[in-house]
């Protein structure tokens, strides 16, 4: 198996040292690692350039998870193509997770991150007759066919671009499994503290990938909004408890109601642009223009 690994990074150089340094250790010497910097101002280029077992230094200008993650694509040459965040380190059972799930004949193999919570579930669900297994972004390897076929991930979206995946890899009938031995570990996540949730921009993406995926169907309709009276519930309850004010509530709630809104006439535009199985407008066939500079000692 020749593997391609894409590490995405912005402004976490500590932690990317020590990504790379599992990479090398714990993975094939015929492993080729790429990774997608930017738009970091905290030295990343000349430490990675001053490495010897990066294959490729990309330079992009976006901070966008989806265009780091094409950009990387467009230079990979192996035949799988995994994508890793610049804060992981991969486990030493990694690559062999990976070896013996995609060598039996599955397309998309997606494994744990450690050290920090996630939502992503592990079984396949349903969204309008269709079976869906979603997968973290960060932490997942496809069979390179998987991508050609999809055009890569959708870069309208600057969150929940994994979810639209997900949702695309289910639509072409690619088989998706969770191995556990395929474990990454984020070093940062027992610092105790999480961002807070970018509410709008969340159900921006909810909406707009549903739409787009499944067209103006009334169930679609209802689950995006059954979701968010969910979460305002939730909110009010936070309210009760003292951890959240009724004017973040408010602002939050105004926020979801017009993202929503953006989302869904987004996403039928984009389900009209692009009519194919791989829904996908924003892909990367669309531009060529993603990487400012390119190293390549390969």
């Amino acid at each position: 198996m020749k593997l391609s690994v894409v590490v995405s990074t912005l402004n976490d150089r500590e932690q990317l040292l020590s990504c790379l340094d599992a990479l090398t250790e714990r993975t094939s010497d015929t492993t080729e690692i790429i990774v997608v910097n930017g738009p970091s101002s905290d030295g990343t280029s000349g430490v990675v350039r001053d490495r010897d077992d990066v294959d490729v230094l990309v330079e992009i200008s976006e901070r966008n998870s989806n265009v780091s993650r094409n950009a990387g694509f467009e230079s990979a040459t192996g035949e799988v193509v995994a994508f890793l965040d610049g804060e992981y380190t991969v486990s030493h059972s990694w690559y062999d997770a990976i070896e013996a799930t995609i060598t039996s004949g599955t397309d998309v193999v997606t494994g744990p991150v450690t050290g920090r919570d996630t939502d992503y579930e592990q079984s396949a669900r349903t969204v309008a007759g269709r079976q869906v297994t979603e997968f973290d972004g960060t932490n997942v390897a496809f069979a390179r066919t998987v991508l050609e076929a999809l055009d890569g991930f959708d870069e309208a979206l600057e969150v929940g671009g994994e979810r639209d995946c997900a949702h695309r890899v289910a639509g072409f009938d690619f088989d998706v499994t969770w191995n556990a031995e395929m474990a990454a570990n984020d070093e940062l996540g027992t610092d105790g503290g999480t961002p807070d949730r970018e509410w709008g921009m969340a159900y921006y993406s909810f909406a707009y990938r549903l739409t787009k995926n499944y067209g103006p169907r009334p169930t679609i309709f209802a689950r995006i909004f059954v979701s968010a009276l969910r979460d305002g519930v939730r909110g009010v309850r936070s309210i009760v408890t003292g951890e959240e004010t009724p004017t973040d509530w408010t602002s939050d709630g105004t926020d979801v109601v017009s993202n929503i809104a953006r989302g869904i006439a987004s996403g039928l535009r984009a389900r009209y642009t692009d009519r194919s199985a791989k829904r996908n407008p924003n892909g990367i066939s669309i531009r060529h223009d993603r990487a400012v500079q390119l190293y390549d000692r390969r």
